[in-house]
């Protein structure tokens, strides 16, 4: 499996979300890749702690680059594997999990340049001054140790220059959604809009505003009936709230919904990514009221169907999508106030066809071919360098 500019990607398990931008750095960028998973998850069947139902993605995860999982003793073993594997570089997309932390101290004993990609992000780490200043040292010492870093949005990269990271070693490679399982464009719209709307019982003047995501407490969904309840009501009684997710918050919700003054609220449970496309083009907008986010990809996905999207400014893609007026409206976190206000802005936005291109267009720049722009940019500076 060696070869020059071979990249080898250490991830906890298949994602839907990278596993194609993967495909995409061999494929067309011709970058070997080999991708070493510590677990099955997502590709086998198996109950997500989060949405707290079996999840197995519909989406291809393993072909068009080399997938290895990993059994116990391999992760024990990690540093035999990459030495077997010779690759130019090692990409690591976190440091909490065990099978990432041994990959980290694998790479750096064998000085293999390590390229770092995470959802890092500063916002929301108030607390603890004593625990902040600990967290910071460790990360620095990280760092160190790092070749390059590839930041994901405006965020990403105010945290590694806020930790001393050289300029000339940060890398644009932000967050994207492949578009293959959707149908995202506006032909795609005047076909599924008024059927899926038909299905799920919105009214011809109905407002629907769609939550995607786990209904966890982490996402704060509640906060969106309690803003909607602070709505006008001429506004309010058109609301019609789509939840598309599931989680142990759900039987909660469903009750709250109910109560006076009652919020219409249709719950579609888990939905698949190919089952996803729909959906969206029911809505009028996204919500997304998480007090902490490290990005949101939902909101580039909301935005690629041309979705206008209200976000709370915990949501790190926030800065880099959401443009106050135009593609969106952002909210203080954990404000219903702030919410309801920002909910009756997005209500005037104009809904014609070039409206959605401008969305959609903001969003091009945050693409998987961006993004494996970003990774193919790094392994050709970075690779053989080592951290300094």
């Amino acid at each position: 499996m060696s070869g020059p500019g071979r990249l080898t990607v250490i991830e906890t398990h298949p994602v839907q979300y990278r596993a194609p931008l993967y495909r995409r750095l061999q494929q067309r960028h011709g970058i070997p890749v080999t991708v070493l998973y510590g677990s099955r998850r997502g590709v086998a069947a198996a109950r997500d702690p989060g949405f707290g139902v079996p999840v197995r993605w519909d989406t291809d995860l393993l072909s068009g680059y080399d997938a290895c999982f990993l059994s116990g003793a391999g992760r024990l073993r990690l540093g035999r594997t990459l030495a077997r594997i010779g690759p130019a570089a090692v990409l690591l997309t976190g440091y909490a999990s065990p099978v990432l932390q041994a990959g980290f101290f694998a790479a750096s004993r064998l000085k293999i340049p390590i390229l770092f990609r995470a959802e890092t992000t500063d916002v929301g780490r108030a607390g603890d001054r004593l625990r902040g200043w600990s967290r910071d040292w460790a990360l620095r010492q990280l760092y160190r140790r790092c070749a390059a870093f590839l930041y994901i949005g405006d965020r990403s990269r105010e945290h590694y220059r806020r930790l001393g990271c050289p300029e000339e070693r940060l890398v644009f490679s932000p967050y994207g959604v492949d578009g293959v399982p959707f149908e995202s464009d506006e032909r795609a719209r005047e076909r599924l809009r008024e059927r899926t709307r038909a299905a799920l019982k919105i009214p011809a003047d109905g407002w629907a505003l769609l939550f995607s995501g786990k209904l966890i407490p982490e996402k704060e969904p509640g906060l969106i009936l309690r803003a909607c309840r602070r709505l006008s009501d001429p506004l309010r009684r058109r609301v019609v709230l789509i939840w598309m997710g599931d989680g142990r918050l759900r039987t909660s919700l469903e009750a709250d919904s109910a109560g006076a003054p009652a919020v219409e609220s249709r719950f579609l449970g888990f939905k698949n990514q190919k089952e996803m496309s729909p959906v969206y083009h029911a809505a009028d907008g996204l919500v997304l009221p998480s007090r902490r986010e490290t990005w949101g990809l939902v909101v580039n996905e909301a935005l690629q169907h041309g979705l206008p999207c209200a976000v709370s400014d915990g949501v790190g893609c926030a800065p880099d999508l959401v443009i106050p007026g135009r593609t969106g409206e952002i909210f203080p976190a954990g404000s219903a106030d702030g919410l309801a206000a920002a909910l009756t802005r997005l209500g005037s936005f104009r809904e014609e066809a070039a409206a959605r291109a401008v969305r959609r267009g903001t969003v091009e720049g945050y693409s998987l071919e961006r993004a494996a722009e970003g990774i193919a940019e790094a392994v050709r500076r970075f690779s053989g360098s080592g951290a300094r």
